[in-house]
């Protein structure tokens, strides 16, 4: 099989740490035994029966065995004879206007779903717009296949017109990628790729494809299974360390747990819920674990980190027990990491062995998938309550702002906007954002309470993702309501994206919260900078008047008495619509922790505000 560049997978996983310690050669298993007679004639059997192909007659087929009901893309040369055969094939192909938005609905559809997104594109240009894209999955730990195309095999290597060294450039924002050479390699690479964009931590795989190998013919059949001997990721951890974690949860008095990504990603909201209300241990979240765990439940405390909860952040102060599961400590969620849990042992659960240790001392590692953790721990664990503790975080929490956000401002209050859409929609909207103070104002108010909800870039802050990635949501869950919650300046990113929401015909909601600034630069600008405001004043178009250019019906809103109407009648219409919340320009997300800051260093609104 064909294994991409010469660098190699062991060299990439080595760099990334992803999934396996060891630096292994990702090479097929040569000590299994061989096959019988019986098995060699079923062989021969079979292969008779396979039907001969053309390369994208595989590609299609392919991604059919794999299950793909959706492929984002965007046509171009290399990939025309590709495209000559989606009218045939079993999936739906979304039409996007911007190879970078491809591989961000790709992300907000497996975000949503669990199953990986799939984008496909031309080569040159096509392939490098997408490698925003593939870095945000990367970061965040999201399964997606990229295919791209490459010019013809005689001309690679020879700068010819839109010739780029995509799997060169991907190789530090993928987990894999692959140049593949020959035809009889296409089945067995799209069978290995879908298995390591979703097994260990998940990532984007890229599968370059010479334009050559579209038109070539060979005889079809899918791999059942994959095998590589230096791929094994650890999913079930060492018991020892599950009962050395058991050990240091019987002894705290003040115990803590970190709630990551990795809850959802592994499919562990249940038995984390069990594990949680066994030993009466409070909930944290980190910003992609929202959702983990009901925001709404006595235990579940809400956001941690640079714009988290007061009560939250206070507790990571106090705590002596700080339990992780599935987060990386991202420096957004621990601050100064000398000032970080200053108190606590630390246990951590995380499937990638190169997260434990790597930001934050783990007293206690615990290595594997954290569904296969929790049940292990389970067990082990005793029934507990911890009332005292639960009463000081309590007491910690910032009456000042709750009572500031009781307050009817001239503009539309931003807090308003989120708690308001989420009244209305019970909780139960998938809700995308861009970024900057809108996903924290979003992070902060809207209240998770079910897993796969919550669809955001965090690790990368990817500005234009809330609609792209809402797009790949609604289509991925038709069944639930949408809503993406997007900036000014995001939405000039990737507005152009409301094209493709009418050419599908989905029903989604668009929140655009306009103070006609880069928000969370003049915020830094403000508190950090002498305000002053370099180049973050942005113009826009009249939103209303530009959505309805689109075909998209458009409400702008200048009060908070407007607030709600608003949100009820664009709820009521079949479609997209778009409510532009004109809000106050300079308002700012509090509280936040001040660059370099520990979490206990926290800035609060009384004393910059009011």
């Amino acid at each position: 099989m064909c294994m991409g560049r010469t660098t190699g997978i062991d060299e990439r996983l080595d760099r990334a740490g992803r999934d396996s310690g060891r630096a292994e050669k990702m090479a097929i298993d040569t000590t299994r035994p061989k096959r019988t007679a019986s098995e060699q004639s079923n062989g021969a059997r079979r292969k008779r029966d396979r039907p001969v192909l053309t390369g994208s007659e595989i590609v299609c087929k392919a991604l059919e065995d794999e299950g793909v009901d959706t492929v984002f893309g965007y046509p171009g040369g290399a990939v025309i004879p590709l495209y000559d055969a989606l009218p045939g094939a079993g999936f739906h192909h979304v039409l996007v206007r911007f190879e970078q938005w491809a591989a961000l609905a790709a992300e907000g559809y497996a975000r949503v779903t669990g199953k990986p997104g799939v984008c496909l594109v031309t080569s040159g240009p096509g392939a490098t717009n997408l490698v925003t894209g593939l870095a945000d999955a990367m970061l965040d730990s999201i399964p997606m296949i990229a295919i791209t195309g490459q010019v013809i095999q005689p001309l690679i290597g020879r700068d010819a017109f839109q010739e780029v060294d995509i799997t060169g450039i991907t190789l530090p924002v993928t987990k894999h990628n692959y140049l593949v050479q020959r035809i009889q390699d296409l089945a067995p690479t799209f069978k290995e790729a879908f298995h390591i964009a979703t097994t260990g931590r998940p990532g984007p795989v890229l599968i370059d494809i010479p334009k050559t190998l579209f038109t070539q013919t060979h005889p079809y059949e899918y791999p059942e299974s994959v095998f590589r001997r230096g791929y094994q990721p650890t999913s079930v951890p060492n018991m020892r360390q599950v009962r050395l974690a058991a050990t240091a949860i019987a002894k705290a008095r003040k115990p803590l747990i970190m709630a990551g990504h990795g809850i959802m990603l592994s499919g562990a909201t249940a038995e984390f819920r069990a594990f949680v209300e066994k030993t009466g241990i409070p909930v944290a979240h980190t910003l992609l674990g929202l959702g983990a765990f009901p925001e709404e439940h006595p235990l579940g405390l809400g956001l941690m980190g640079m714009h988290g909860h007061k009560h939250v952040n206070d507790a990571f102060d106090e705590c002596d027990l700080l339990i992780n599961i599935g987060a990386r400590f991202d420096d957004r969620a621990t601050g100064r990491v000398s000032g970080f849990a200053p108190n606590a042992k630390v246990i951590h659960v995380d499937i990638d062995p190169a997260e434990i240790g790597k930001n934050v001392h783990a007293d206690v590692p615990v290595v594997g998938d954290a569904k296969e953790a929790l049940k292990l721990l389970i067990p082990e664990v005793e029934e507990r309550v911890h009332d005292d503790w639960m009463a000081w975080i309590d007491s910690r929490r910032d009456r000042a702002l709750d009572a500031a956000l009781a307050e009817r401002p001239a503009y539309p209050e931003p807090y308003t906007i989120i708690r308001a859409i989420a009244e209305a929609t019970n909780g139960e909207a998938i809700v995308t954002t861009d970024v900057g103070q809108h996903q924290m104002w979003t992070a902060q108010h809207f209240g998770f309470n079910h897993p796969d909800r919550w669809a955001t870039s965090g690790g990368l802050g990817t500005m234009g993702f809330g609609l792209p990635a809402a797009i790949g949501a609604k289509i991925g869950r038709p069944d639930l309501e949408v809503w993406t919650v997007i900036g000014d300046g995001g939405f000039q990113m990737s507005g152009t994206e409301l094209a493709t929401a009418v050419q599908e015909n989905l029903d989604i909601n668009i929140a655009v919260i306009n103070n006609g600034y880069l928000g969370m630069v003049r915020q830094w600008q403000d508190l950090f900078h002498a305000k002053n405001y370099s180049e973050v004043r942005i113009s826009a178009p009249n939103f209303q008047a530009l959505a309805e250019a689109y075909g998209v019906p458009a409400i702008t809103v200048r009060t908070d008495a407007e607030i709600r109407p608003a949100i009820e009648r664009a709820r009521s219409i079949r479609g997209p619509v778009l409510i532009d919340f004109v809000i106050e320009p300079e308002a700012n997300v509090w509280p936040m922790v001040p660059p370099g800051g520990a979490n206990s260093e926290m800035l609060h609104q009384q004393r910059y505000e009011g």
